[in-house]
């Protein structure tokens, strides 16, 4: 379990989408105050799932061979080929010209709250679904447990949190280095989308079937 949560928590932070609006949103005007709200924003949305599966499963994972824990490995396994096919999509489109969504030419205008709920719009809700499947196996007997799911809350946080503490104490050089990240997440999307979603589709898929028959 807390290697599949390391995965999926890396899978999440690197998420490049999600990455080059909250560079954008940090360049704007009161950016680090708007970047703030939504790193709370999109660390609500991870609580608030996780906490929901500990509710629902009360922090015992269900018995091996069961409905509950072959529908938890199913949900992996489909997860997993999602994102395997849309390695594949965004392979067949690498190279064609895209135009950005018309929502990023107004982030400079966003509102707190917009800025919150963008984090819960922008949350790649696949990974997310992946990490909730994966914590309906943990048994939370201890602190170290629970320490567990803090860090790959915090982990699924961590480039946001990065960068906005680079903002705030490093503010001149700051925005240099951020548009070369957002030019080079530009240019290299595509490739990013399809290692990680590769990497993790393999992952999460080739898991759940190695435990499903046997």
């Amino acid at each position: 379990m807390v290697l599949d949560l390391l995965l999926i928590g890396l899978g999440i932070a690197l998420e490049p989408f999600p990455l080059t609006a909250f560079i954008l949103i940090l360049s704007a005007e009161q950016g680090t105050r708007k970047g703030l709200v939504f790193i709370l924003g999109w660390l609500a949305c991870l609580v608030v799932v996780i906490a929901a599966v500990v509710l629902v499963t009360g922090g015992k994972p269900p018995a091996p061979s069961t409905a509950p824990s072959t529908a938890a490995l199913a949900v992996k396994l489909a997860l997993g080929i999602v994102l395997i096919g849309f390695a594949v999509r965004q392979w067949r489109r690498m190279g064609r010209p895209r135009k950005p969504p018309t929502w990023m030419a107004r982030l400079d205008r966003l509102s707190l709250w917009a800025a919150a709920g963008l984090a819960a719009f922008l949350q790649p809700w696949a990974l997310v679904a992946a990490g909730a499947a994966t914590v309906t196996q943990a048994k939370l007997s201890s602190a170290a447990d629970y320490l567990i799911l803090l860090l790959f809350v915090l982990l699924a946080t961590a480039s946001f949190l990065y960068l906005e503490l680079y903002a705030v104490f490093a503010p001149a050089a700051a925005g240099a280095r951020l548009e070369q990240l957002r030019t080079w997440l530009d240019t290299h999307r595509d490739q990013v989308v399809i290692v990680l979603s590769l990497l993790l589709g393999f992952w999460l898929a080739g898991k759940s079937i190695y435990l499903l028959v046997t």
